[in-house]
């Protein structure tokens, strides 16, 4: 298949620049994984569309709030930071703009002094590796003056950093959010809960590369970024016992769904605990080994999203859907409408 395959025409201003209040008062596509048929629900509906027995599986990584303003020392010249791996204590590989500033041995101060930065290398990408220091814990500094790394397409301000936090976030170290958790709240989950669906939870940390466009019109050319992952055992208990009880499972978002499915090429259908680096390219063709359903946002065109919802939902159905999305005028990407397919 090619990239164009997976094109699709979007007005602008379906782009969602804030997030619905509350939660889940978002709009929500239920799809037919079988037949394509479409209803048009909200989230806070989704426990009608589920059964006791069910279990989803979530991706409970936090963002760090990435990205840094300050200035070059001795010149007092703007620079923004954002950062992307860490590869020792408070040091990072960042992206900087401008990088004409950001030469070995160049330092930078943040937050009026409470963080201080030196270059210590130039990778051959153009990414900087920058030693960090403050008084106290970086993360909580961090915390303090860093700024969401919101994708290109969101130009407004967020107001308030946990917006771009699922409720039930805890593990520090995506460079941005697993979107399809967006629209829970805290009491939604409890009454799932206490309606007998099951939460379980999983670790993918986001990397930039999510946004990184497709170059190659064939689709098999391009080169998938890599995540870590972490699948506990006692989810991987959770879901071999939902599967022997026939009950489905379902993926809170693709990031969810990339780790069940990179956990299974290495263990098989019967899940155990394991952690590790994934790749894992999904689209048409490929045969799903954990998941039975999918709960997603809408994605960019030709985009690696689309394409595995496509994998899973079926080609024509998936662009389909898409297709009514923009007649209905639903709200598109990170802060947008929710889609659900079983």
């Amino acid at each position: 298949m090619k990239k164009s395959d997976f094109y699709y025409d979007l007005p602008e201003e379906l782009i969602a620049q804030t997030p619905v209040e509350p939660r889940n008062a978002s709009r929500m596509m239920c799809v037919d994984r079988a037949t394509g048929a479409v209803q048009h629900r909200h989230f806070y509906d989704l426990g009608e569309m589920l059964r006791p027995g069910d279990l989803l599986v979530m991706n409970d990584s936090r963002v760090l709030p990435a990205r840094l303003y300050g200035e070059k020392e001795g010149t007092g010249s703007f620079v923004e930071f954002l950062l992307l791996t860490q590869h020792g204590d408070k040091l990072w590989e960042i992206i900087c703009r401008p990088g004409k500033k950001c030469k070995p041995g160049a330092r930078f101060s943040f937050g009026g002094g409470k963080l201080t930065a030196e270059v210590v290398e130039v990778l051959e990408d153009g990414n900087r590796i920058v030693q960090f220091a403050c008084e106290g814990s970086f993360y909580a500094v961090l915390d303090e003056i860093g700024q969401m790394p919101l994708p290109p397409y969101i130009t407004e301000k967020l107001q308030d950093k946990e917006r771009y936090q699922t409720v039930y976030s805890r593990e520090l170290g995506s460079a941005a959010a697993p979107t399809a958790g967006l629209h829970f709240t805290k009491e939604m989950l409890a009454d799932l809960q206490a309606q007998g669906i099951g939460t379980a939870y999983v670790t993918l940390h986001v990397g930039l590369g999510t946004f990184r466009p497709v170059k190659e019109d064939d689709i098999l050319k391009h080169h998938m970024h890599t995540e870590h992952f972490l699948l506990p055992q006692e989810t991987a208990d959770l879901i071999n016992e939902t599967k022997a009880k026939g009950g489905r499972v379902i993926s809170v978002g693709t990031t969810s769904c990339r780790t069940l499915e990179s956990a299974a090429q290495r263990c098989g259908e019967k899940l155990t605990a394991c952690e590790g680096d994934t790749d894992i390219f999904i689209y048409p063709g490929y045969e799903f080994k954990v998941i039975d359903g999918l709960i997603t946002n809408f994605h960019l065109p030709e985009s690696t999203l689309i394409m595995l919802v496509s994998a899973f939902m079926g080609y024509e159905h998936t662009m389909a859907a898409y297709k009514i999305a923009v007649e209905e005028r639903y709200r598109f990407f990170s802060f947008g409408d929710a889609m659900c397919i079983l």
